[in-house]
């Protein structure tokens, strides 16, 4: 099968865009702007076209009519950017942070000695649709960080240390259809903490 033409004008319109300029043309006709012969002419024309390049300036005379804008083709989609993927996070005496787009597999391990691991789930993609951290600290600290939406269970045990969710400064508004994050563990002597934070640039 042969590739589609580069140039967007030769590719073929829908019977839909044929209506579409053709209603066009008629209210253009009632408003004065075209007399019955030049109607007459574009709807046959109109009906005609196979192309963008034949449909499109049916209207381009037309003041406010935007179909010229509105009929062209839109470019292919692009393919989303490959994200990359951790299974695990350790931090020992250092900084460990996963922020951005990034690949969350079904199971993702966590582990903070003496240091911090920072998991920001908010622009995260899922490769299911429930999610188990198993965040473990030791004298160190793990910070998750999930959108309002996200659904989240925190299921861990703090030995002389913490293991929570934190109190969030923005609603909480979890959406059936949104991931599922169980977050597992334990704390020793240090921290593991879920904070719920609206995603960037809102």
């Amino acid at each position: 099968m042969d590739d589609l033409p580069a140039d967007p004008s030769r590719l073929r319109v829908s019977d839909q865009e044929r209506h579409a300029v053709a209603d066009l043309l008629r209210h253009a006709a009632g408003e004065g702007r075209l007399d019955l012969d030049e109607l007459e002419e574009r709807l046959e024309a109109t009906y005609a076209a196979k192309t963008y390049a034949e449909l499109v300036p049916l209207t381009a005379d037309l003041p406010g009519s935007g179909t010229g804008q509105a009929l062209q083709p839109r470019p292919a989609a692009r393919p989303p950017v490959p994200a990359r993927a951790y299974s695990s996070s350790f931090a020992l005496m250092s900084e460990t942070r996963r922020s951005g787009v990034w690949e969350v597999e079904a199971t993702h391990t966590a582990f903070a000695v003496m240091g911090s691991v920072v998991l920001d789930l908010r622009e995260a993609r899922f490769t299911a649709g429930h999610t188990t951290i198993n965040a473990h600290a030791l004298m160190g600290g793990v910070e998750v960080w999930v959108a309002p939406e996200m659904q989240v269970v925190v299921d861990g045990i703090g030995i002389m240390g913490a293991y929570e969710e934190g109190r969030s400064k923005v609603d909480e508004a979890p959406s059936p259809d949104g991931p599922v994050v169980r977050v597992k563990g334990v704390a020793l002597m240090g921290a593991v903490e879920v904070k719920r934070k609206a995603r960037r640039g809102r």
